[in-house]
């Protein structure tokens, strides 16, 4: 498996996790729960935010990382 193929399973599985976070703190009743769903999916936003930057430098890079 390739750099690139872990990284596109890794942000995969981060945009899972992150719409699930974002269900949870829509649908919680409970506003403590909401509101750390709610900042635990910025926190994970913002982690493949940075993952994504990085898989751009690395296909720059390493040009057989490049998607076809």
């Amino acid at each position: 498996m390739t750099i690139a193929s872990n990284i596109n399973q890794c942000l995969a599985a981060i945009r899972s996790i992150e719409a699930q976070l974002s269900n949870l703190a829509l649908t919680s009743m409970d506003e403590e729960a909401k509101r750390l769903f709610h900042e635990s999916m910025l926190e994970i936003t913002e982690i493949k935010t940075d993952l994504e930057n990085r898989k751009k430098v690395i296909e720059f890079e390493e040009p057989q990382y490049k998607p076809n």
